[in-house]
C-alpha cells in the first residue's frame, strides 16, 4: 500500500493559520541540508546503487449528508471529500521520493499534499526535506483516511497545529526509532502556516507499551492487528519578535489503547488533550483553544458477509478563550458522534455510518448531522 497523507477539515468552524522569515528559513534549511548530507557520506557505496522502483496508489472518500442547523434551513449534499493520488519512488536504497497529491471538496481543487525528500539509513536515522506532516498529534500523523471515525478535524481539538495544506507544511526534520520509543524533531516554516514570519520548531516523542507501530505516519486503528498501549507528547514553539514576549505555542498529549479480541476483532480506546495559545487552534478570533476527547470502539470479531461491524462513540468538550475584541465572549464546544461502521478490508474498504451533534453555549449555533461515507483505497 502506498504511503499515506492525512487532512480533512470540514465543518462550521475555521481553522487559524500561519509563516517564517527569510533570514531564519535561510538558517532552517541549510541545517537541514547540512544533515543529509551528514547521513549521505556515512552510505556505504554498494547500498547506494540500488535500482530506483515506483509505485503509484490513490484514494477517495465519498459521503452524503444531512445537514440541520438551529438557525437556518436544512440541507442534504453529496460530496467527494477528498481524492488523492499517491507517488512514491527510490533514488538509491536509502533516499525516496514521496509526491501525493489531493482534491478536497472543502477549496475545490487539486493540491500538492506531500512533496518529499526522505533520506532513511536505518530505523533509528531518518531525515525529510519538503512538505510533509510536521511532529503533531497523533490525529495530524493518520488524517482522515487513517482516522478510525468519519468525522475527522470538527471537535475543536484534533490537530489545531497550524498547516499550509491539510496538516502540512514545508520544512526539514529528524526522526527515528528506537525500539518501543519514536522521536522526531524538526524545523518549519512559518509564514505560510502561521502568518507570523518566524520559524516553527515541532517536536514529539511517543512511547508504545506493547507492541511497537513503525514508520513516522501512524494510524487510528489497526483493527486487531496489534495490541497497543501509546502514549505521544507533542508541541510546537513559534518565536514572537519581541524578545520572546510574544512566543506562540501549542501542546498535545495523545494516547491509543487497542487490544485484539478472538480472531479477527479488537476493542479500542483514544484520547488526546491539546492546548493552542496564538498558536494552530479552530477559531482565529481567539487567542486560547483547549480542551480533550475520549473515543471507544468494539470491533466484532465475526464476519457478516464480506466485512465486520464496528460501533463507535465519540466526545468532545473544547474551550474558546482570550477573544481578539472586547466583543468575542468566551464559549465552550461539545461534540458527540456515533458511528456504526462496516469495514471489509480495514482502510482500504470500509463504510460509516455517522452522526454527530455539535453544541455551543454562545457565539455559534447547534447544529447535527447525519450520514454515510464510503472510503476506498488501491
Amino acid at each position: 500500500m502506498a504511503v499515506r497523507v492525512p487532512r480533512f477539515a470540514k465543518g462550521i468552524i475555521v481553522r487559524n493559520r500561519s509563516v517564517s522569515r527569510a533570514c531564519a528559513s535561510a538558517r532552517a534549511w541549510t541545517a537541514g541540508v547540512a544533515v543529509c548530507l551528514l547521513g549521505l557520506t556515512c552510505v556505504p557505496a554498494a547500498r547506494a546503487q540500488a535500482t530506483p522502483t515506483v509505485t503509484f496508489g490513490g484514494g477517495i472518500r465519498t459521503s452524503f449528508t444531512h445537514l440541520d442547523v438551529d438557525t437556518g434551513e436544512a440541507s442534504d449534499r453529496f460530496a467527494l471529500d477528498n481524492a488523492r493520488l499517491y507517488v512514491n519512488g527510490t533514488v538509491t536504497s536509502n533516499i525516496k521520493v514521496m509526491f501525493n497529491t489531493d482534491y478536497s471538496s472543502i477549496s475545490d481543487d487539486l493540491q500538492v499534499l506531500d512533496a518529499v525528500g526522505r533520506f532513511e539509513f536505518s530505523k533509528a536515522f531518518n531525515v525529510w526535506v519538503g512538505r510533509f506532516l510536521p511532529p503533531s498529534d497523533r490525529a495530524n500523523l493518520y488524517g482522515p483516511f487513517y482516522a478510525h471515525h468519519w468525522g475527522v478535524y470538527s471537535d475543536g481539538i484534533q490537530d489545531g497545529y497550524p498547516f499550509v495544506y491539510q496538516g502540512r507544511d514545508n520544512g526539514a526534520m529528524y526522526w527515528g526509532q528506537f525500539g518501543k520509543v519514536k522521536l522526531s524533531g524538526g524545523i518549519f516554516d512559518g509564514l505560510s502556516a502561521s502568518g507570523q514570519d518566524t520559524v516553527i520548531s515541532a517536536g514529539r516523542v511517543q512511547v508504545d507499551l506493547w507492541d511497537p507501530e513503525d514508520g513516522y505516519y501512524l494510524n487510528g486503528s489497526y483493527y486487531g492487528d496489534k495490541n497497543l498501549l501509546a502514549i505521544g507528547l507533542a508541541g510546537q514553539v513559534q518565536p514572537g519578535k519581541n524578545d520572546g514576549d510574544d512566543t506562540r505555542k501549542a501542546v498535545s498529549a495523545d494516547f491509543l489503547l487497542e487490544r485484539k479480541v478472538g480472531m479477527g476483532g479488537a476493542y479500542t480506546v483514544e484520547a488526546e488533550w491539546a492546548r493552542y495559545n496564538q498558536l494552530g487552534g479552530y477559531n482565529p478570533r481567539y487567542n486560547v483553544d483547549d480542551g480533550a476527547y475520549i473515543l471507544g470502539s468494539y470491533l466484532f470479531p465475526a464476519k457478516a458477509g464480506v466485512g465486520r461491524f464496528e460501533p463507535l462513540v465519540k466526545y468532545a468538550y473544547a474551550r474558546f478563550r482570550e477573544g481578539l475584541s472586547k466583543g468575542d465572549l468566551d464559549y465552550n464546544q461539545k461534540t458527540t458522534e456515533l458511528n456504526l461502521n462496516y469495514i471489509i478490508k480495514q482502510f482500504d474498504a470500509r463504510v460509516m455510518i455517522f452522526y454527530k451533534d455539535t453544541r455551543f453555549d454562545a457565539v455559534l449555533p447547534n447544529f447535527w448531522q447525519m450520514g454515510v461515507g464510503l472510503q476506498l483505497q488501491m
